[in-house]
């Protein structure tokens, strides 16, 4: 085609499910594009464009209540859905198992003019007949482009039952107000006659079929496209950026970085991504849009905080490089932060560190504020494993009231014994219950230039005060 740069991609698949009658898909199966040639190549102007191959997926059933289960069996191995008509998509639509673009066969147009022309020549009036499966504005062009006065025309438009729909015909032939019925359902076509009501079928034809799978295959095409599509991940680690401004230890910064790559590059390994560091206090992910959304929303956020107790912020962008994917991650990540700092705050204006007159963290839960006036929390009686959990978060949330509030959250055994008037053997002690429980991380020992035994510090996971998160969580 002239002017136009096509960049196909041949070892691309995809995979359309044809959701109909069995005649119906063993009829498209079987001749793969009605109306082509046996010699002719089975390929669509739009897949070459695209530079799509397209296996087709056989999904028939024998009443259409059956669609939204044959959908649901297909789960995510096809990329997009093409049914026989509107109301097996309509079934599969209000189950909620649709998890792909989807498109119906239209019945308008051509196959509603076949079926209104074949009625005149039995002696039906098209005018005053009963129909289903076809949308009103379909209804109304097909009667007005063949010069027919649709008065006396009736349309069950919705998504009900075959037996409603039946019934529907039923009632309007027995009242005098319909000639015949026209229908797009086997099980309708199939009850009528016995109550002697005539019948007409709507029946899809080669190029309405022609067309629907193309537009099936667009859809699929363009899902694939979508979900291959580069996307970049930039995570920023909150304490690190306020440890920056206000610098604490740097073993306890470098730290808590080592931890936080580690655990980047972990969760991204399972989706097939990469990991690289960002200045002090940041990461750069690269993955696609469909990997990139198995890791959660925001990704990354939640395991975070349930494996290490560390809040992340975290901006996606898609693009067609990565330049202009990782511009538009920045600039979520700028959104999100400006949505946050914009949000109203207990006690704002207040000296940070602590709520007004009750010496409390803010933002600290029912379970913090027990523990921090030493009463016992719902549930933790007869529990030596739930006790010391207790205990630990105690000891925890009594170390950031002492601390400083601009300070880091880095202690040593020494620091410790001070803040909590222990001994430093208590203290060493309280230490390794809190790294036993996850809400503290060990900093590899400092150098020293005398000799003796190296002070070992210790950075505290105060973001699990807000939560009090139980003990199989902190794993």
């Amino acid at each position: 085609m002239a002017g136009i740069s096509v960049y196909a991609r041949p070892d691309r698949e995809v995979r359309v499910a044809i959701v109909g009658p069995h005649e119906l898909v063993e009829r498209i199966m079987l001749s793969g594009l009605p109306g082509a040639s046996s010699g002719a190549a089975q390929v669509q102007p739009s897949e070459s464009e695209l530079g799509l191959r397209r296996r087709l997926v056989m999904a028939p059933y024998f009443s259409e209540h059956e669609a939204p289960e044959k959908v649901a069996r297909l789960g995510d191995t096809v990329d997009a859905c093409l049914f026989a008509s509107r109301v097996p998509l309509d079934y599969a639509r209000r189950s909620g198992v649709l998890s792909c673009p989807a498109t119906c066969i239209q019945l308008g147009g051509t196959p509603l003019y076949a079926a209104l022309l074949q009625a005149q020549r039995d002696g039906y009036d098209p005018g005053r007949a009963s129909y289903d499966g076809l949308s009103r504005a379909d209804l109304e062009a097909g009667l007005a482009d063949l010069a027919m006065p649709g008065d006396g025309a009736h349309l069950r438009d919705e998504a009900t039952g075959a037996a409603a729909i039946a019934s529907f015909h039923e009632r309007l032939w027995r009242l005098g107000q319909t000639s015949a019925a026209f229908t797009a359902l086997d099980q309708v076509a199939r009850r009528l006659p016995a109550a002697g009501v005539p019948v007409v079928r709507l029946r899809p034809t080669d190029q309405s079929i022609r067309s629907a799978l193309q537009v099936a295959t667009l859809l699929a095409g363009h899902r694939a496209l979508g979900d291959s599509q580069l996307a970049v991940a930039i995570v920023e680690v909150p304490a690190l950026r306020d440890t920056a401004r206000r610098p604490g230890p740097r073993q306890a910064r470098e730290e808590l970085q080592l931890t936080v790559h580690r655990f980047l590059v972990r969760e991204a390994h399972r989706i097939q991504a990469t990991v690289s560091r960002m200045g002090e206090h940041g990461f750069l992910i690269l993955a696609t849009r469909l990997s990139l959304a198995a890791a959660g929303e925001p990704p990354f956020a939640a395991q975070a905080r349930a494996a290490l107790g560390v809040a992340l912020d975290v901006g996606v962008g898609t693009g067609r490089s990565e330049h202009e994917a990782e511009a538009q991650a920045r600039l979520a990540l700028s959104r999100a932060a400006h949505a946050a700092s914009a949000r109203p705050r207990s006690g704002q204006g207040r000296p940070a560190g602590r709520a007004p007159g009750t010496g409390e963290l803010p933002g600290m839960t029912d379970l913090g504020r027990q523990l921090q006036h030493g009463q016992p929390a719902a549930g933790s009686r007869g529990s030596p494993d739930s006790l010391s959990r207790l205990r630990a978060l105690e000891t925890l949330a009594k170390l950031t009231q002492k601390l400083a509030a601009d300070s880091a959250p880095v202690v040593d055994a020494e620091l410790t014994g001070q803040l909590l008037s222990v001994t430093p053997r208590t203290a060493r002690r309280q230490l390794r219950a809190l790294v036993d429980e996850g809400l503290a991380l060990p900093l590899p020992p400092a150098r020293q230039q005398h000799p003796g035994r190296p002070r070992l510090a210790y950075r505290l996971v105060v973001e699990k005060l807000d939560r009090g998160v139980p003990r199989s969580a902190s794993s």
